[in-house]
């Protein structure tokens, strides 16, 4: 069977068994701030194992993108060496929310491996938990198997092996892997060291573990406490390309149908074919760029685009570390973007984000291929410098310095580690790492995410839960914008603790049973407004936070009079004028995203965006900054479709029907089994939750105010609409009035007038600066000789040396005259200072027959620091910049030391 088959199979068969098939969740997991990747395949399900969420179905079955490249999961650094592990991988799995648990979970399992994929009952063997740490031993389990196997080949193992969880907090359970024996004929070191073979227990390769059922009984809390999950789930996880391996009977998963293809056609560009050897350094090399490249296109494809902080961090230094193996294989140009119609052609099958996405993909790895070439070639004189620095002083490259060319310049570590092997010098891995984890740190407190960690937690008596649970989510805000008559459900303090009453000068939230009021999603704020009830209750609401699907959201309140009180009736009301403003910039930005598709290309993918009031954002895949004559095209575009007045049109479709149908799905949203769609018919289809206008004429006007890069292939385009684009515009028109009337002459030709006065000053700048120059040189004389006084040329161990102050020369005048002076002197050395503005230049010119014994660039860096400043240059020419002209008479009368100095 090949991959796909046994990915088909895997995927027919649960469905046959009642289990709904569901898509692949994105890499990017949604709302979930403790996940850097998706990771399991039970991610996009964590909702429904803690009973936030009710689905349409109980059991599902899918073949999920994972990630594994952080944390407690983090296989990067074993990518390569080995033959089984990898950075990008998809997972079988089959899922029961509260439907079946182990009595049934088992023998499914047992039935698809032997009776469905035909492996021989004999090889398999299954783990239970031993029971540890006060968590009892798995009895159930234990027995379900001895249905199936002897109960000596049933191995029992702890917390470590057996127990699995999704990260530090959530659902989590005692599990049982199945293990698959290869063969006794495998090589084991125990037994070359005379010892027996450990079993499941060894780290031979005589057993490898296919498949993990992991019993969901608990949700783990920050603080380590195990509470039960509202109805016992089963989550399994299945590595395709390891269960791949073995039904192939092949040792290394890189061996299997799932990377041959890959390999073989790096190893034709190569020109080395693919021998499977565990340590030969092409072989290792080609694994490791098969598997990034995978990671990589599958990354890009969600939407993730290479960066200096967070996920784009992670996918930025997979890239380049593929790139560092494309370079020890010979790559001199770049050439990873052509294998990606490889990995398109052999998985867009199953996902079809792939060919969709495929021109962003190739175009961002071609990017950040070319970006990398410019970084070795920035970085290697830096990196001389510090391996220079590291062989004068003991050997040892500093962490630091290691951290400083990587994080500035971007130049791997593996780089530069290679390059100091072969001086015999090593770096300080142990600072290079804690500077590291430094700036991890500080990217993450700077990030979003940090936010989404400060969730509200709620403490409220049971009755008060169910209650809320009752009340479920009821939004009225598409309909409206005032709600009457709505009881109040519950009350909060700003701690999260359940309250009767809410005082006048209080802060809290609010649950409603019905709402008018958006909660924060698909970059469009919440709104806000007030709540106003009996007796002269009013409290403004300033913002909206979500507490799950099926609970009602929570209003931020701050009450001015009255008081608030639960089960008190009162009227929702948004605040209107901030409500309309911002569904105008919503129904823009579908605009903005479709006329952006049509002027730059269907690779144009929504990477980000903030719908609020005042303005909107629009973050997209793009590599290049868009011209100004594009921006002002898609601007026409945007407000031809706006006073054309259509219709906005939404309707609920499922979600297969409306994608199918072309409507764009958003990056990072979560979609459920049915969507809204909103629509400008014939130009503009997308899956989206948020408010909009009634027809595209109520924007009234769009208008640009920004377009910029953000990251490596991510572009980013700021906008207004309505009254807000029209006050811009005014301004715009008052100040080229202004322009005008200071120019004395027409509109027209105002961009002409300007171009001459700069025309103008850079003649009359350099008419000075030439007049500087010659009164700078006006006392030098002939300089033939050993000459004395001013600008005469002094004899330094039978060198001629000329030292010379001048005032106001910008650093080319400075250089001019030092060329003057050294061709004067035919054999000798300039060093020039000038003070200028606050600031110091210093140059050094030396004669190019004495640059043998002296050089320019060393007389730079032992005189730059007299008056606070560096620099540096060739030999034969050198420049500086200083912080202090009070101390350029002590540099200059310091310089016939310092070349004294050098010449012995």
């Amino acid at each position: 069977m090949l991959s796909r088959e046994i990915r088909t199979s895997f995927l027919q068969y649960f469905q046959q068994e009642g289990h709904t098939i569901v898509p692949s969740s994105s890499l990017v997991p949604h709302d979930d701030p403790t996940l850097l990747f998706t990771n399991a395949g039970m991610n996009q399900f964590k909702d429904a194992f803690l009973g936030k969420e009710k689905r349409a179905y109980t059991r599902a079955t899918t073949s999920q993108k994972c990630m594994r490249v952080s944390g407690k999961h983090n296989d990067l650094d074993n990518v390569g060496p080995s033959l089984r592990h990898h950075t990008f991988f998809e997972m079988l799995g089959n899922f029961s929310f509260g439907d079946y648990f182990k009595k049934e979970a088992i023998p499914l399992a047992w039935e698809l491996l032997t009776g469905v994929w035909h492996l021989p009952a004999d090889r398999l063997y299954p783990t239970i938990f031993k029971g540890e740490s006060g968590i009892p031993r798995d009895d159930e389990a234990h027995g379900i198997w001895t249905k199936f196997v002897p109960p000596q080949r049933i191995t029992e193992l702890g917390l470590a092996e057996n127990f699995w969880q999704m990260g530090d907090t959530g659902p989590c359970g005692r599990c049982s892997e199945i293990h698959y024996h290869r063969g006794n004929e495998f090589p084991c070191e125990e037994e070359r060291a005379g010892r027996p073979c450990r079993g499941l227990d060894c780290s031979c390769d005589r057993f490898v573990e296919i498949w993990n059922n992991v019993f969901m009984e608990f949700d783990r809390q920050a603080e380590g406490t195990l509470n039960p999950l509202p109805a016992p789930s089963i989550d399994t996880g299945m590595g395709l390309e390891r269960i791949t391996a073995v039904i192939q009977g092949k040792l290394s998963n890189y061996d299997t149908d799932a990377f041959t293809p890959i390999l073989d056609a790096i190893g034709e560009r190569a020109g080395a074919k693919y021998r499977a050897t565990i340590d030969d350094p092409s072989d290792v090399s080609m694994r490791v760029i098969a598997d990034h490249l995978r990671a990589m296109t599958f990354l890009i494809a969600d939407g993730v685009m290479p960066s200096n902080e967070w996920r784009g961090y992670v996918l930025r230094k997979i890239m380049r570390r593929a790139m560092r193996h494309g370079k020890k294989l010979g790559f001199r140009e770049p050439l990873l973007h052509t294998f990606v119609d490889v990995i398109v052609r052999e998985m867009s099958p199953a996902y079809p984000e792939l060919k969709t996405n495929r021109d962003t993909v190739v175009r961002v790895v071609r990017s950040e291929e070319e970006r990398f070439d410019a970084v070795l070639t920035a970085g290697l004189p830096r990196l001389e410098e510090s391996l220079e620095r590291a062989a004068a002083s003991g050997g040892v490259m500093s962490g630091d310095d290691a951290f400083r060319l990587y994080d500035s310049l971007g130049v791997p570590l593996d780089f530069m580690e290679d390059l100091a092997s072969q001086r015999h010098i090593t770096i300080d891995r142990e600072g290079y790492e804690r500077a590291m984890e430094g700036q991890r740190v500080k990217a993450r407190a700077g990030s979003t995410f940090k936010e989404a960690e400060k969730a509200l937690a709620l403490s409220m008596p049971p009755e008060l839960e169910r209650a809320l649970e009752q009340a479920g989510d009821t939004f009225e805000g598409y309909e409206a914008t005032s709600v009457a008559g709505v009881p109040v459900v519950a009350l909060f303090d700003e701690s999260g603790r359940s309250l009767d009453e809410l005082p006048a000068g209080a802060k809290g939230y609010l649950a409603l049973a019905r709402t008018p009021f958006y909660v924060e999603a698909g970059g469009q704020v919440s709104d806000t407004g007030r709540i106003t009830g009996a007796n002269g209750a009013e409290a403004v609401v300033e913002r909206i936070v979500r507490q799950g699907a099926s609970r009602p959201r929570l209003h931020l309140v701050r009450v001015v009079s009255g008081s608030l009180r639960r089960g008190q009736i009162v009227t929702a009301e948004v605040a209107a004028e901030v409500r309309d403003a911002t569904r105008r910039n919503h129904t823009a930005t579908h605009l903005l995203h479709a006329a952006l598709r049509q002027v730059l290309g269907t690779h144009v993918k929504q990477a980000g965006s903030l719908v609020a009031p005042d303005r909107l954002r629009f973050d997209f895949v793009h590599v290049a900054a868009i011209p100004r004559d594009q921006i002002e095209k898609i601007e026409c575009i945007v407000n031809e479709q706006i006073y054309r007045n259509t219709p906005v049109q939404t309707d609920v479709r499922s979600t297969e029907e409306a994608i199918a149908g072309g409507a764009m799905a958003l990056f990072g949203e979560k979609y459920g089994d049915r969507v809204r769609v909103v629509s400008v018919p014939g130009f503009s289809m997308e899956l989206c939750g948020g408010t909009h206008v009634r027809a595209t004429g109520d924007i009234g006007f769009f208008l640009v105010t920004e377009e910029s890069g953000i990251a490596a292939g991510v572009r980013r385009i700021e906008a207004i609409t309505g009254g807000a684009a029209v006050a811009r515009a005014q301004q715009h028109r008052s100040t080229l009035g202004d322009i005008v009337s200071a120019l004395s002459t027409t509109p027209a030709r105002a961009v002409e007038s300007v171009q001459k006065l700069q025309s103008d000053a850079k003649r009359l700048a350099r008419e000075v600066e030439q007049l500087k120059m010659k009164g700078a040189l006006a006392g030098s004389g002939t300089l033939k000789g050993n000459l004395t006084g001013g600008d005469d040329a002094q004899d330094v161990a039978g060198v001629k040396l000329v030292t010379k102050r001048v005032s106001g020369l910008e650093k080319g005048a400075l250089r001019g005259i030092s060329d003057s002076l050294r061709d004067r002197l035919g054999s000798g050395i300039v060093v020039l200072a000038s003070d200028n503005d606050g600031k110091v230049g210093l140059v050094v010119s030396v004669s190019k027959d004495l640059t043998a014994k002296i050089q320019a660039g060393r007389i730079v860096k032992e005189l730059a620091p007299i008056i606070g400043g560096g620099g540096g240059g060739r030999p034969d020419f050198a420049e500086a910049g200083g912080k202090d002209p009070s101390r350029i008479d002590e540099l200059l009368s310091k310089a016939p030391d310092v070349v004294q100095a050098l010449l012995s």
